[in-house]
């Protein structure tokens, strides 16, 4: 079993930063990747970031958040982050982190993630 907490939301307004905090305890070894979702109101659960929890720490980011999101780990106190600059109100959503013990490299179908934190909400609003 994995246990994930996220931490760090908030309301900001637009054009501000937020970073987002995703604890794991338990059997980590066994994480192939941790990913961000997001959950707006009335639309279904979409990917945002993902990393690999292998050397090569590989990153993904859908188009939406490039330039602007930047999703990292630190293995010693395992938690991955997810820096989010220049927010907008339509990044306005509850953050979700998940795991994967699967050796796949995509956010969908959120049914490959094993594991899901219980979310934080992020509000970007003047």
């Amino acid at each position: 079993q994995v246990q994930l907490v996220e931490s760090g939301g908030g309301l900001v307004q637009p054009g501000g930063s937020l970073r987002l905090s995703c604890a794991a305890s338990g059997f980590t070894k066994n994480v192939y990747a941790i990913a961000w979702f997001r959950q707006a109101p009335g639309k279904e659960r979409e990917g945002v970031s993902l990393i690999s929890n292998g050397n090569d720490g590989s990153t993904y980011y859908v188009d939406s958040v490039k330039g602007r999101f930047t999703i990292s780990r630190d293995h010693v106190k395992n938690t991955v982050y997810l820096q989010m600059n220049t927010l907008k109100a339509e990044d306005t959503a509850v953050y979700y982190c998940a795991a994967t013990t699967l050796h796949v490299w995509t956010m969908q179908p959120l049914t490959l993630y094993d594991y899901w934190g219980q979310g934080t909400q992020v509000t970007v609003s003047s």
